[in-house]
């Protein structure tokens, strides 16, 4: 049985935030490979098949669009998935050094998870933060900022002892057509359009 055999309402309410035509369906691609990438750490070729099947696309282009993108992975995460940002501006305010110090501690590399299956490591291009440099990003799920050695050892730490630190800095919101800002991990923030107040106009 396919992942998304029985949760059509999922893929509905999915549908629905695009217009009901062929493009538009084709436009749940990334919600859909977030949600399946949310589940099992990351997207399985029979996966792809199954998503191509759901917007009426091929897996090749499913695929296609992912290697656009560092947040997808075809290969297993670790329970923590960590992201370090690796280009010139992080690089030069020590993201090499960050990402060193990732490998060194947790003995594994790219594309490899660690004994236990905890950990998993990636380097990925710019997340946004390049005043908080270096920084990386665990599961998708918000920002650590300024992360010197120390900092890293005592995130590990806590991440070892099966506690997720509380990120400093959640994930970039978009915002969907009912004016209602949805985290990449499809949380919705704040209030929608339709409930906020019209500003008043001082005389």
């Amino acid at each position: 049985m396919g992942y998304f055999e029985d949760k059509q309402a999922l893929v509905s309410d999915i549908f629905n935030r695009y217009p009901a035509t062929p493009q538009g369906k084709r436009s749940a691609l990334m919600p859909l490979l977030r949600e399946v990438q949310n589940h099992f750490g990351y997207v399985s070729d029979g996966h792809m098949h199954e998503i191509a099947a759901l917007i009426g696309s091929t897996a090749t282009e499913v695929r296609s669009v992912m290697s656009f993108y560092s947040t997808y992975s075809t290969v297993p995460t670790g329970t923590y998935h960590l992201q370090v940002c690796s280009t010139l501006m992080c690089s030069l305010a020590g993201a090499d050094e960050l990402w060193d110090e990732l490998v060194t501690q947790l003995d594994v590399q790219p594309g490899e998870v660690s004994a236990g299956g905890r950990f998993s490591v990636q380097k990925v291009e710019c997340l946004g933060s390049c005043g908080t440099a270096p920084m990386m990003q665990v599961n998708d799920l918000g920002y650590y900022e300024n992360v010197t050695r120390r900092k890293c050892h005592d995130l590990l730490a806590m991440m070892k002892n099966g506690i997720m630190p509380t990120p400093e800095n959640p994930v970039p919101a978009t915002v969907r057509p009912d004016g209602r800002q949805v985290t990449a991990t499809g949380d919705a923030m704040g209030n929608s359009g339709q409930n906020l107040h019209p500003l008043e106009v001082q005389p």
